[in-house]
């Protein structure tokens, strides 16, 4: 029956079912068959599986990413970060990923990422002389430090699903985003020197201090988010909740680039995405539960353990699999389906589960760049409107770089825990 369930799933994928929906309808079609299970308890899991109040963070920080990208913070965090690094070789494309963490730091979401600060800086870049595949790149593959940078929604859902603490997971996502952010900048510096893209124009001192001070608002607000939530004064959920008002507030009242008349396609926007995002998981949830009542993770735990009890090896193999998964699977549908079947089996090998956790965000991010489902790529080829195939030559040393992080943060717990451990 597992077999068949993952068939049928495949087909649903081919024939371009939603994923949600093919969920649901996979593990719905195995319980019908089977015929012990009423489909309105799987209806009671689904709606079960969203009604939670730490799940509320989800479209609270996507409400939030949406404020800040129509409030103007992007557009200063991107000014701020070019009096940083415009002058460097490669200065735009430099730029590009700082801007990127920046706004990672912000709202949470690798999509919402590329479309704010890649509507700014792909035509700059491309202006500028750079070529076009490249810069569509760099900005589809900064967009990926999203998910990584708390706060993260792919890390609230893990920390849900793996009942772990999100607050200890975006403490831990820090050090990671940054080693990532600071290899992509190192990459995009080596093929500037080679493809002689220069540098933009010298900022004065003050200069800089005038683009600090206007962009003092943006940068306060993850030091307020995350000051609140590892300080105890509120909750990952309530952070987002404060993310939304302080966005507001600043867009509407202090920045004034957020209208009344404004507002009605922000809020429909997310509540769109959020019900996206929310519609997986109640759909995962299905095909969740059918997976725990027959039992595969303990069997897949043991499975691997048969096969290897070096943590290292079956690290390489995890490694792979989420590689390969996040090749053609949603990330919300892939920590919902995996992290049951996947943290038993880490921690059988004695890998803790907040470290797991990053492992597993980083192995995922690098789906948002590779196809055939690779959203960043969507995102940054209709900004640039360029085709996704003239991508592939200048999206592989991005991948790369990528994968390299990744086993660097595998095989160093302490780049993850090295905060917690204080």
């Amino acid at each position: 029956m597992t077999i068949l369930l993952f068939s049928l799933l495949a087909v649903l994928f081919l024939i371009n079912v939603p994923i949600a929906i093919a969920l649901a309808m996979a593990a719905s079609i195995i319980f019908l068959i089977q015929g012990d299970v009423s489909l309105i308890v799987i209806m009671q899991r689904m709606f079960n599986s969203v009604d939670s109040f730490p799940l509320l963070a989800v479209p609270f920080f996507i409400l939030a990413g949406k404020l800040m990208e129509t409030g103007g913070i992007s557009k200063r965090l991107i000014h701020f970060a070019n009096v940083i690094f415009g002058r460097i070789n490669g200065g735009l494309a430099i730029v590009s990923i700082a801007a990127c963490a920046f706004f990672a730091a912000i709202s949470g979401s690798a999509a919402a990422t590329t479309a704010a600060v890649g509507s700014i800086l792909i035509p700059a870049m491309v202006k500028k002389g750079y070529d076009k595949s490249f810069s569509t790149a760099v900005q589809a593959t900064g967009g990926t430090i999203g998910i990584m940078i708390p706060p993260s929604v792919p890390l609230v859902l893990y920390g849900v699903t793996a009942g772990v603490s999100i607050g200890d997971l975006f403490i831990a996502g820090i050090i990671p985003g940054l080693l990532v952010t600071v290899s992509l900048m190192i990459l995009v510096y080596i093929i500037s020197l080679k493809n002689g893209y220069g540098g933009g124009e010298t900022f004065t001192f003050s200069e800089f201090l005038k683009a600090f001070v206007d962009a003092i608002l943006a940068i306060l607000m993850p030091v307020i988010i995350l000051g609140g939530i590892y300080s105890g004064v509120f909750t990952p959920t309530e952070a987002a909740v404060v993310a939304v008002v302080y966005g507001l507030i600043v867009g509407m009242f202090i920045y004034r680039e957020i209208k009344p008349y404004d507002l009605p396609e922000i809020f429909s926007s997310s509540v769109v995405i959020s019900a996206v995002i929310m519609f997986i998981i109640a759909g995962a949830s299905a095909f969740g539960y059918y997976l725990t009542r027959e039992r595969i993770p303990r069997e897949m735990a043991e499975f691997m353990l048969g096969i290897t009890d070096n943590w290292i090896i079956a690290l390489l193999i995890i490694n792979l699999l989420l590689l390969f998964v996040g090749t053609f699977l949603e990330t919300s549908a892939a920590i919902i389906i995996l992290t049951p079947i996947l943290a038993p089996i880490a921690s059988a090998l004695g890998i803790d589960l907040i470290h797991f956790g990053i492992i597993m965000i980083v192995n995922l991010a690098i789906g948002f760049i590779t196809p055939p489902v690779g959203v960043n790529l969507f995102v940054a080829s209709n900004i640039a409107g360029t085709k996704i195939e003239s991508l592939i030559r200048a999206i592989i040393p991005f991948i790369l770089v990528m994968i390299i992080c990744v086993i660097i943060i595998s095989f160093l717990p302490s780049l993850s825990l090295f905060f917690l451990s204080k």
